[in-house]
């Protein structure tokens, strides 16, 4: 089908599905999430294609996916013990049908139908969600497509040129994103990652650059806690709906101890959201671990931000990789703002351009 970003589908109904699975409900190694059912028969839009994908089972790497994409849907958790990491889903092309855009018909395919004339019934599904280990206190494993990621995908390298054509040709990543994503990385390898000598001022001259034409700083730096030291908390108890602008790159570095604030890594892609307001999407408590399928329980729950998520701007291994996985944010490295407080700041705003 060759789906592209902003292409409309309508997913296929529930008896289709079913007969494109195997038993264990599966189509190529990718599993259909029961939550998935409710969708059948409506239209979305894609968000991206997922050609690729990063692999975050095994130590962080790229990988090839085959004829699937992202909707604008992201994984509830009901089905899985209520897990709050709110996963973008995976979709087969097999299981969704597109639609002309100016008659607005369904175009059917059988080609595209992939149907297996065993399939599965919508409790074979169910029942591989998850398996219980009696010698562990009903101990429960989960299967979703997190967890299953290595089983559907293929390694990619990241010096794989065509990747990148299909990350601009699908309409995932704009061509000047690619371009300042390949400046980042030789600009990191060839000048800013060495010693201080070299490393220092490279990074200086980003920061300063940066500023000019309204960028991110510098994206890896080490915190100022010294290794082994405690690293500060704070609890605002944030709830869903509520506004917070997250504090600046440098506040934010004086609570991390190398790169984390009590074992939570302060990623580099959360360096552009720094100093920007956004809205509270969830908090997050439990979630399961992708390595062993296991449900985990937070000692201090982080928050999700709407819209705010990984874009892979950074990262060679995995770069615009489309999973879009929700970042986590340490209360620590928010503030609370008003509604007032925003409408102030993009009243001046609207007045400083009428000014111009």
């Amino acid at each position: 089908m060759r789906l592209r970003a902003g292409d409309w589908v309508e997913v296929r109904s529930k008896q289709e599905i079913l007969r494109s699975l195997d038993k264990q409900g599966s189509l190529d190694g990718l599993p259909f999430m029961p939550q998935m059912f409710e969708y059948c028969g409506k239209r979305f839009r894609v968000f991206k294609r997922a050609h690729k994908t990063c692999d975050t089972v095994n130590p962080v790497a790229g990988r090839r996916i085959d004829s699937a994409v992202h909707l604008e849907l992201r994984c509830n958790g009901k089905a899985y013990g209520g897990c709050q990491a709110a996963c973008l889903i995976f979709w087969k092309e097999a299981w969704l049908k597109t639609i002309e855009k100016k008659t607005n018909m369904v175009q059917f395919s059988q080609a595209n139908a992939t149907v297996d004339q065993v399939g599965c019934s919508e409790d074979d599904v169910w029942q591989a969600t998850s398996v219980r280990n009696p010698q562990r206190d009903d101990e429960i494993k989960y299967t979703c497509q997190a967890t299953q990621l290595p089983y559907f995908t293929a390694p990619l390298a990241w010096w794989n040129l065509r990747q990148y054509v299909e990350d601009y040709v699908s309409g995932n990543v704009t061509l000047k994103r690619i371009v300042c994503g390949f400046v980042y990385r030789s600009y990191y390898e060839l000048f800013a990652k060495r010693g201080n000598k070299v490393g220092r001022p490279a990074r200086w001259l980003y920061d300063r650059f940066q500023a000019l034409v309204g960028g991110a700083p510098f994206p890896l730096r080490r915190g100022s806690i010294p290794t082994g030291q405690p690293t500060p908390a704070v609890n605002l108890n944030l709830q869903p709906g509520e506004l917070v602008r997250v504090k600046s790159y440098e506040e934010i570095l004086a609570t991390l101890d190398g790169l984390k604030n009590r074992g939570m890594y302060f990623d580099a892609e959360l360096v552009p959201y720094c100093g920007r307001v956004y809205r509270v999407r969830a908090r997050v408590t439990n979630f399961i671990n992708e390595k062993t399928g296991k449900m985990s329980t937070m000692k201090t729950p982080a928050v999700i931000l709407e819209g705010v998520y990984c874009q892979s701007r950074y990262s060679d291994c995995r770069m615009f990789c489309p999973r879009s996985i929700y970042s986590w944010w340490r209360e620590i490295w928010l503030e609370r703002v008003s509604e007032n407080a925003v409408v102030d700041s993009q009243k001046n705003i609207r007045e400083a351009i009428q000014e111009v």
